[in-house]
């Protein structure tokens, strides 16, 4: 979970109330969010620097991301505040700053949006939250600037209209920013090669024939998305009028991040929670929209569903009233089964009614609804095999001194596929027909996706990184009904700044151990012969299982193997290991080797 960084002197003042530890840390508690850390009485504080507070926030969490956020639903919970009414200034659409989209940014980052903060008044603290925010929306939502870029100006420093579009490197010549000296997209992508923070963002851009770019109606380059911005337009403590552009591959994302920023800090407008809207024209099909949105959503939720499944007997007034601290408007519906909850922009995390059953629970108090037993009934349970042997699989991977992930089984195509080399024959992957976002739009067909993201958000713990997963892959399977089937896979990686192959081998040696299947050499295995075949029927060879060297584009030549098994008589190809190809490794943001395994447990039932 992300752990945002507060004064604590100053949210207990935005609060209207001071907290000791313990009655602050059951207040974030009772909200769902956790105390940290509190460096009041740490000894390692600085003297002239005031304590802080360290709140972890859930994942889906992000509008509290910042102080502004914390504070606000703080407030909210506790009965202090309403929800805030932001909206839009009301200006005539010819009056509007534009945002043009060039047809050319398709080939590198389709969409874009923009939004104005008028006669903003920053505090060195407030100025501080403003880019904090930026910087935690790129690290989570924005998928390290993958799927959204954010660009904040001085809107007097540069003018509208405003052209988005997608140029030739040697074409793109401006002073980045905290620079003097002009550069040009190639030569920016050298200079910033050994920059700690802005190198992790280069291979967006890189081997892309044009790059995209914001213009002012000058033709100066505002931002070079999603690398970093021009010093003409830089803000400072001391800027009025902040113009936000967001470039992004994922539209829903983008509509996302562009509330969020806006509503967390239209607060220091001199109006406050207002925003002046900006008109985005497309150039793909000459479309309008007015950015941000702001829009809110209506959900009509069932008052059984809720009480039943938080063990309440709440009218429709209380639950109301419960959702009324969650920073929702809700009110009874005509029909008296049902109550409607308006969702405001900020809470994107919202989707269904078990997403406001949460809210709900949290608002009336985890610690205070009702305990009761389960309806006595007479069964006989006993896991599934599959499940028995994962558990093996597992327990053993952990004795090893080895560190289990639970990643999400949706990933995205490229994830799947492209980032690991690997081509979609069209009949492999099970893909979803309407995807929410890029990041969920097939079952995973492997464990390495998730356990090679695992390992490029975690880059920061010290090495070696040794983690492992148990979890189900899924196939197309047109021969079934459901036309998908199942697969229980294991996998391991090793991160380290060596390749640790000989590592993630002896893993593997343990859990065969643990299996009670054998290891042979090749040429038992074999018989001299080399392997081009799955299955292979000879009942005359000993069970057992071995590694044969392959040479497939996911691994780097001569440092990978197929893993054979032989059991009954049968045998089969169950998995690989190896070290990963530097390709791999670049398309997941990692600096160091990678070796990995993966095999199919189904053939040990």
């Amino acid at each position: 979970m992300p752990t945002i960084t507060v004064d604590k002197y100053a949210l207990f003042e935005e609060l209207g109330e001071q907290y000791t530890e313990e009655s602050f840390q059951q207040l974030c508690f009772d909200f769902g969010i956790e105390l940290d850390k509190d460096t009041e009485n740490d000894p390692a504080r600085p003297k002239d620097q005031a304590p802080e507070l360290a709140i972890e926030i859930p994942a889906n969490r992000y509008d509290m991301l910042c102080f502004e956020g914390i504070a606000m639903h703080l407030n909210i919970f506790r009965g202090k505040n309403t929800t805030p009414n932001w909206r839009r200034l009301d200006i005539p659409e010819d009056k509007m700053q534009t945002l043009t989209i060039g047809k050319e940014t398709a080939q590198v980052r389709p969409y874009a949006a923009g939004a104005i903060l008028r006669n903003i008044k920053f505090t060195q603290a407030s100025y501080d939250s403003f880019i904090g925010l930026q910087d935690k929306l790129h690290q989570n939502l924005a998928r390290q600037r993958t799927l959204v870029a954010i660009g904040t100006h001085d809107l007097d420093a540069i003018k509208g209209p405003f052209t988005y579009e997608a140029m030739a490197p040697k074409d793109i010549n401006f002073v980045p920013l905290n620079q003097t000296k002009p550069l040009n997209g190639a030569e920016l992508m050298s200079y910033y090669e050994t920059d700690r923070h802005l190198s992790r963002y280069l291979h967006i851009l890189r081997d892309k024939p044009i790059y995209p770019v914001i213009l002012d109606a000058d033709r100066n380059v505002c931002s070079l998305p999603p690398v970093i911005n021009s010093e003409r337009s830089k803000i400072t403590v001391d800027t009025k009028n902040v113009f936000i552009e967001m470039t992004a591959t994922d539209q829903t994302k983008l509509d996302i991040v562009c509330n969020i920023m806006v509503a967390m800090f239209s607060k220091y407008c001199a109006e406050p929670f207002t925003i002046e809207p900006v008109k985005v024209i497309s150039g793909h099909n000459g479309a309008t929209r007015v950015t941000p949105s702001l829009a809110t959503r209506t959900m009509e939720v069932e008052v059984d569903y809720l009480n039943q499944v938080c063990g309440l007997e709440e009218s429709p007034a209380s639950i109301c009233k419960l959702l009324s601290k969650m920073a929702y408007s809700a009110q009874p519906s005509e029909d008296p089964r049902y109550i409607k909850a308006t969702v405001p922009p900020t809470r994107a995390d919202v989707l269904h009614a078990c997403d406001v059953m949460e809210d709900v629970a949290i608002a009336y108090g985890f610690n205070d609804l009702p305990r009761s037993s389960p309806n006595r009934s007479v069964t006989i349970g006993k896991p599934l095999m599959i499940n028995k042997l994962g558990d093996i699989v597992r327990h053993e991977s952990a004795m090893a001194g080895w560190v289990e992930v639970m990643p999400l089984i949706l990933c995205s195509h490229e994830e799947n596929f492209e980032w690991l080399n690997r081509k979609d024959d069209g009949n492999t992957a099970v893909k979803l027909a309407n995807p929410k976002t890029v990041e969920y739009q097939i079952a995973r067909t492997s464990l390495l996706p998730g356990l090679l993201k695992t390992l490029s958000e975690n880059k920061a713990m010290r090495l070696p990184l040794e983690i492992f997963e148990s979890a189900d892959v899924v196939f197309k399977d047109m021969s079934l009904e459901r036309r998908a089937r199942n697969e229980r896979h294991w996998a391991a990686a090793y991160y380290g700044k060596t390749s640790g192959f000989e590592i993630v081998h002896g893993l593997l040696d343990r859990v065969m151990t643990m299996l009670r299947v054998a290891f042979v050499t090749h040429e038992e295995g074999l018989q001299g012969k080399s392997v081009d075949f799955e299955v292979k029927e000879n009942p005359t060879k000993a069970d057992g299982y071995f590694i044969q060297e392959i040479d497939e584009p996911t691994f780097f030549k001569g440092r990978a193997a197929a893993i054979f098994v032989r059991l009954g008589g049968k045998l089969q190809r169950i998995g690989e290991l190896g070290v990963l190809h530097p390709t791999v490794l670049e398309k997941f943001d990692l600096r160091y080797p990678v070796s990995t395994l993966e095999i199919n447990l189904e053939v040990f039932l």
